[in-house]
């Protein structure tokens, strides 16, 4: 029995259709097979259960089932012989298993063994999104999702790798064919199935993970810089009075705009008490000093900690919390106090602050009250972001810390919107997982967690693009959650109120640059004049051999090289630390 039921050894690639009757599974096998050039196995119960049906008006018994595992078995095993790279099975013994558990409530011992042990590359669970088609051997359409969710729950329960398949038929085989390709290349790329699934469902593409791979032991191209960018080349200083110049231009032409601020806040507090864990991890106290430490690790932010711990707005909070967690705290010496005092801030649960998104953290002690970076930027998106009485901010946050932001923002707008007349709009969304990385070892070999699977990163800041490129927004001022300062919020709007300034005027003149281009039908002298403009306020350099261009060539270059979104950015000077 078990050599009846047993799977050919084979390197050709598996895709089994799986799912409850009605759902499609022979038409997309067959059509997918059509696409690969490629054999699909036909379902063998059916063939079984009609000629059981001509011949007696019987329909399927729980001793069919057997045999029906045993057909398809077969067919399968010599489908693989003829394949051409891929095989398409129209069913398989977990569709029986299943189908015995969910109709007799047993399953013969030999087919669940078998069943379990059957190995595919993937399993496309077809949904039950397609009108149900009556024949003889189909029972009725009644509690298809219980059904369906009872599929579904195998292929869990059993770790079968597996993605779901919806939509009409041309949208299933589109999706399938899709699916099929990115498999084969995942294959090429060393990834196990179980893999392949896990990069699909972040909604990463098989070509980013190869380009990734690629980087990684290539390493990434070096840039040519053309110069850097320097005072009145490519930086334009301004002084109060232009900066006045540009803002009063901005509060003009605002009036008609929808403004909006956006801040990157997904960050955790790691980074900033990275060198606070080392030192909980690290250091013992009863073994070395404190002043060792730091002369060992060369840690002078942990020296600068502890000198000017009294001025952080945290401070008197977490004191208390460490003298009621010891008691003896006054006791101790004063390398363990501070080691006591630094474990509190980190571990302790009232605080755990380097598991903590920077936006909910304590970062501006004022008279009378303790200031989130959150608070500090609805202050500045109501001085310089707001508009026609409302003020919009869009935070991208990490799922995990939505409700935090969502609770601070909650106790916090009432008050804000009372004391400045504005209505405040707070929005958030998640950075996409489909930018996220997959994690090497310095081998480039890619790194698993204790249960094998994939560990993902995710990408840098750069890779909000997605979420700003969903806003709905005429001017959008970007600034990270953790770049706010205290008291000098007049000087930051007149500055970032001034650089709005700058760009719409720089847009106005684009877009009636661009209106021209469109036209076609514009003078030599004009075309030199829009080329100068792309120069000297866009910064853009001309292509090389321009000048030889035929006019058409010229406007059609011009045209893209303004057609595109405009960005002014504030500068401040490279002092080499972290983050630019």
């Amino acid at each position: 029995m078990e050599k009846d039921l047993k799977q050919q050894p084979s390197d050709i690639l598996k895709i089994a259709l799986y799912g409850p009757e009605s759902t499609g599974k022979t038409t997309l096998a067959n059509q997918l097979a059509d696409a690969f050039q490629t054999l699909w196995t036909p379902e063998f119960a059916r063939d079984y259960l009609q000629q059981k049906w001509d011949a007696t008006q019987q329909v399927c018994e729980y001793d069919d089932l057997l045999p029906i595992a045993i057909g398809q078995t077969k067919l399968e095993n010599e489908a693989l012989e003829q394949a051409n790279k891929i095989l398409f099975c129209d069913t398989n013994l977990m569709v029986t298993k299943v189908f015995s558990e969910w109709y007799y409530q047993k399953c013969d011992p030999d087919l669940q063994k078998a069943a379990k042990k059957h190995k595919y590359d993937l399993f496309f669970l077809t949904d039950i999104d397609v009108p149900w088609e009556k024949d003889d051997l189909r029972d009725t359409p009644d509690h298809r999702e219980v059904t369906f969710d009872f599929f579904e729950k195998a292929l869990i329960d059993n770790q079968k790798p597996y993605i779901k398949l919806s939509g009409n038929k041309e949208e299933r085989l589109q999706k399938a064919i899709a699916i099929v390709h990115q498999l084969q290349l995942a294959k090429e790329l060393g990834f196990t199935s179980y893999d392949f699934v896990a990069i699909y469902q972040k909604g990463i593409s098989m070509a980013t993970v190869s380009k990734q791979i690629h980087f990684l032991q290539n390493g990434v191209p070096v840039l040519h810089l053309d110069r850097p960018a320097t005072l009145n080349d490519g930086i334009q200083s301004l002084t109060p009075e232009e900066a006045k110049y540009h803002a009063d231009y901005f509060d003009e032409k605002k009036k008609s705009l929808q403004l909006k601020k956006f801040v990157p806040a997904s960050g955790a507090a790691s980074r900033m008490f990275k060198f606070l864990l080392e030192f909980i991890h690290d250091f013992d106290p009863e073994k070395e000093s404190i002043n060792a430490y730091i002369n060992r690790k060369k840690e002078q932010d942990l020296a600068l900690f502890i000198f000017a711990k009294e001025k952080f707005p945290f401070y008197q909070d977490v004191l208390a919390a460490t003298l009621k967690t010891y008691p003896d705290y006054l006791t101790f010496s004063s390398d363990l106090k501070e080691y006591t005092f630094i474990k509190t801030l980190l571990l302790h649960k009232e605080f755990d602050y380097s598991n903590q998104p920077k936006g909910v953290l304590p970062f501006h002690q004022y008279e009378n009250q303790v200031a989130t970076p959150i608070e500090e930027h609805i202050k500045e998106g109501i001085a310089y972001a707001s508009s026609k009485g409302k003020t919009y901010l869009h935070f991208t946050v990490s799922e995990e810390h939505v409700n935090a932001f969502q609770s601070k923002v909650t106790s916090l707008l009432n008050s804000y919107q009372a004391t400045f007349d504005t209505e405040i709009n707070v929005s958030f969304s998640f950075q996409k997982t489909a930018t996220d990385v997959i994690a090497f070892t310095k081998d480039n070999v890619p790194f698993r967690d204790e249960n094998d699977q994939l560990i993902f990163r995710p990408g840098g800041h750069g890779a909000l693009i997605e979420n700003l490129n969903q806003l709905r927004s005429d001017l959008v001022f970007i600034k990270n959650i953790d770049n706010v300062i205290q008291n000098h919020l007049d000087e930051i709007a007149l500055y970032k109120r001034g650089l709005a300034g700058i760009l719409l005027q720089l847009q106005e003149q684009t877009f009636a640059y661009l209106k021209l281009l469109e036209n076609k039908q514009i003078s030599n002298e004009i075309i030199h004049e829009i080329e100068n403009f792309a120069i000297s306020k866009l910064n853009q350099s001309s292509s090389e051999g321009f000048a030889k261009y035929t006019k058409e060539s010229k406007i059609d270059y011009l045209f893209s090289l303004l057609n595109r979104p405009i960005r002014v950015c504030g500068m401040v000077k490279n002092e080499g630390e972290p983050g630019g």
